[in-house]
């Protein structure tokens, strides 16, 4: 879906109906201080906050960012300092306390499951963020975008308040000088009394054998699988083998691609099925082939408890009525290299030209520089400043600040030294191009709209799972 457009409303909604709610992580120290920024309103973050369970944090918190009036007229959201080698503490506690916030929103008041999704390339904040997400009592965590082979052994670690460590991935290192990233719950101010107990792991997979890789050789258990084909939206897996594009430039997916639904069961452990399986047929079939059930993204992302800026939402729906979207699997778009599905409306045929930036800095890679020092640098950064660093100049073709990009898709556009504001760019899955079917006329609908839809063919709630 992108940057919280699972927000903990629309993973509280879907959660009171008895089936997962997931919120999306990624980037959730920003979304959360830009919300205080804008004045918090409703008070929600501010309720939530009262209740972390470290002292000071959301007062120091409050006193950085929080504006009651929102912003100004023309004011810029202030930046978080980015992530960088070590992490302090104070950086640790911010992330701990956005991702507390958002599973305490989203779990408030009712008993039904929440989860939480990360995406494993954004490592610095992965570990503060499951912290942050136990502390709130996230049900399951649900990680894809790499291999997560780590994850179930942070998970038991972190319930129990021991620090945690994962690989931190470095081009240029030799195999020989490993680096890790911790987190020591005590350095972070939890008193070891706190509550915290270890949350389902779902990792999210493309093929057999990184699920038979998760399931036999993690340093802890999984849980379950979440299946995802190429037509999921956001970043989808790279085609196996040699390259090929079709005439829109869009990678093409093959037999290789698929994947073993026997060999998938054979592993005894739960999975559910997404990308395109956003209709009662989808979930008959997947039910069928022995999964649990599916995972829904694309008709939640455009409900009315979604976190897409409201006007934008409509605008693509509207469009969407008439059969006048589109889909484009882009393999240029994503600094991570990853193909990103993006979506394409009227007459927007290319989308606005996008300012090369790296001032939130989610999707930098770690490198090794020559005096032996750890640095970071973004494809989708200024050229000059990328071949700086050692970087080649051909990675940087095409490529978006998707960081400022889905921030902007949930109103929260950083305001340009030329006082112009970030354009958005979407993410969806194919789904898209069909929900006119789903409309049948209306212009709006609900979360639990979706879930009545998903479920009108069977009488069985357990088996629907819809995730961000």
């Amino acid at each position: 879906m992108g940057v919280a457009v699972s927000n903990w409303k629309l993973a509280r909604a879907v959660s009171t109906r008895g089936q997962l709610g997931v919120v999306s992580g990624t980037v959730l120290d920003t979304v959360f201080v830009r919300r205080l920024q804008d004045g918090d309103i409703g008070g929600h973050l501010r309720r939530a906050m009262k209740n972390f369970p470290i002292p000071g944090v959301a007062d120091a918190a409050l006193h950085r960012y929080f504006h009651p009036a929102g912003r100004a007229p023309g004011e810029r959201y202030k930046l978080l300092q980015m992530y960088k080698l070590p992490v302090s503490i104070a950086r640790q506690q911010l992330t701990m306390l956005a991702n507390f916030v958002e599973v305490y929103l989203a779990k408030e008041g009712h008993s039904g499951k929440v989860g939480i999704n990360l995406l494993t390339k954004v490592q610095l904040p992965n570990l503060a963020s499951l912290y942050g997400a136990m502390l709130a009592k996230v049900d399951c965590v649900l990680m894809g975008a790499g291999i997560p082979r780590e994850v179930p052994g942070v998970l038991d670690a972190l319930a129990e308040h021991r620090p945690a460590a994962m690989k931190l991935e470095v081009e240029g290192l030799a195999a020989d000088e490993p680096m890790s990233m911790t987190l020591d719950p005590r350095e972070c101010g939890v008193d070891p009394g706190v509550s915290v107990e270890r949350p389902a792991f779902l990792p999210i997979v493309s093929a057999n054998s990184l699920a038979t890789t998760l399931a036999r050789k993690a340093n802890g258990t999984v849980e379950g699988f979440v299946v995802e084909g190429p037509t999921a939206g956001g970043h989808n897996a790279p085609p196996r083998g040699e390259p090929r594009y079709n005439e829109r430039g869009e990678p093409l997916y093959g037999e290789r691609d698929e994947v073993n639904m026997e060999k998938m069961r054979e592993l005894g452990l739960p999975f559910w099925l997404a990308g395109g399986a956003g209709s009662p047929q989808h979930l008959v079939d997947a039910l069928k082939v022995g999964a649990a059930g599916v995972q829904v993204g694309t008709l939640f992302a455009f409900c009315e408890e979604s976190g897409l800026e409201p006007g934008l939402k409509q605008e693509i729906l509207d469009y969407a009525a008439r059969g006048e979207v589109d889909i484009i699997t882009d393999p240029r778009a994503s600094p991570t290299g990853y193909p990103f599905k993006v979506a394409r409306w009227g007459k927007d045929s290319g989308g606005p030209e996008r300012m090369r930036l790296c001032d939130l800095g989610y999707l930098r890679v770690a490198y090794k520089r020559d005096d032996g020092r750890i640095g970071f640098r973004c494809a989708a950064e200024p050229v000059d400043d990328y071949v700086r660093k050692g970087g080649a100049i051909e990675d940087t073709v095409g490529r978006q600040c998707l960081c400022n990009a889905l921030t902007a898709n949930i109103g929260q556009a950083q305001l340009r030294v030329s006082g112009e504001e970030e354009p958005p760019l979407v993410t969806s899955g194919d789904d898209l191009k069909t929900i006119a079917n789903f409309l049948d006329g209306r212009r709006s609908y609900s979360a639990g709209d979706v879930i009545d839809y998903l479920l009108s063919w069977i009488a069985a709630p357990r088996h629907l799972a819809p995730v961000g």
